[in-house]
């Protein structure tokens, strides 16, 4: 049995602000209520939604602890009301409503995926967010298939590099875009068949000219601001277009016909909002579709790097510096 403490040293937000608002705080220990799990925290992803929380620009539920963290992988130390207790010990992934910065928390196990035999502790604690995101929008929202053409910018971040591998996967073709031409190679390897500068390349003009004049059938963006008029001029007939970011505006200027004409969709989404039942829904079929994929090893996320818990803010700032290629992972 693993002993559980009453309190422990967890990150929070002190106030509003960069990323010297950070520090490690006492909480208490949580217990797991009704369908929940109490994990002992091996990992945990760093994500944008943690600095837009950071910055007070979006607010964890009601109820929910302070603690930031979306994602974690930890081992089951007990388990809650209505969870058979043979889950005690096995290590989960899971996705979080907050609390994954901390030694322990506590994981539905109905948004919680088993973590493959061969999968370390800090891929397992990068992937849970990058998983729902991507499988939710890429091919729920976005419908992509075996044989389309995907465009997928930003494809040198977490959830971009692994868009790349989960699209390759599935049999799509993949372009991917990044600032970095020193990144291009490393995206190739992943899978996409052929990785762009933005700095270097009209990527409008590529994706005509790789689509022998088609166009794509998907983008995913995590631009926004202009690039979405460009993302529809690169897309073809039937073409969805799946907003998951915005770092260069929220407010765009698209030309209707410009839809009509080639029967172009919109679509966008986030995942923090979205309800329980969703959540368990994507859950249970990214277990179906995408887990055996991880666990022969065609789908992994690409680590930057591991940082202690207590180092969170560092974690902040490289993010928010751009200099990242693929995840950041906290170990408490």
């Amino acid at each position: 049995m693993t002993a559980i403490p009453r309190t422990m040293q967890a990150i929070v937000a002190t106030r509003p602000g960069d990323a010297g608002v950070l520090a490690l705080a006492e909480r208490p220990v949580p217990a797991p209520g009704p369908g929940e799990v109490l994990l002992r925290v091996h990992a945990a992803g760093v994500n944008r939604p943690d600095i837009m929380q950071r910055q007070g620009l979006s607010k964890p539920a009601e109820g929910v602890t302070d603690v930031l963290g979306l994602e974690a992988c930890g081992t089951v130390v007990a388990a809650g009301p209505g969870v058979p207790a043979a889950l005690e010990g096995r290590r989960l992934m899971s996705l979080l409503p907050g609390g994954g910065y901390a030694p322990w928390c506590v994981a539905r196990v109905d948004h919680a995926l088993p973590v493959p035999d061969d999968l370390d502790d800090a891929a397992a604690g990068a992937l849970p967010e990058g998983l729902f995101t991507v499988w939710h929008n890429l091919f729920e929202l976005g419908r992509l298939r075996m044989g389309e053409t995907v465009l997928i910018h930003g494809a040198a971040g977490g959830i971009g590099t692994l868009a790349v591998r989960m699209a390759h996967a599935a049999g799509a073709r993949v372009i991917a875009t990044a600032g970095r031409a020193d990144r291009l190679p490393a995206l190739r390897e992943m899978g996409a068949a052929h990785a762009l500068s933005y700095r270097e390349t009209d990527f409008v003009a590529a994706c005509h000219d790789l689509t022998q004049g088609r166009g794509v059938d998907v983008v995913l963006d995590m631009v926004g601001g202009d690039y979405v008029r460009r993302n529809l001029q690169a897309l073809g007939f039937g073409g969805r277009h799946i907003s998951l970011s915005f770092l260069q505006g929220s407010s765009v200027n698209i030309e209707l016909l410009t839809l009509m004409q080639k029967q172009l969709s919109l679509h966008s989404s986030t995942l923090r909002p979205q309800t329980a039942a969703e959540k368990t829904r994507m859950a249970s079929e990214i277990a179906r579709h995408i887990l055996p994929l991880v666990a022969d090893g065609r789908i992994r996320p690409t680590i930057h790097a591991t940082l202690p818990l207590a180092e969170a803010a560092r974690s902040h700032r490289l993010l928010e510096d751009g200099e990242v290629f693929g995840k950041l992972v906290l170990l408490p």
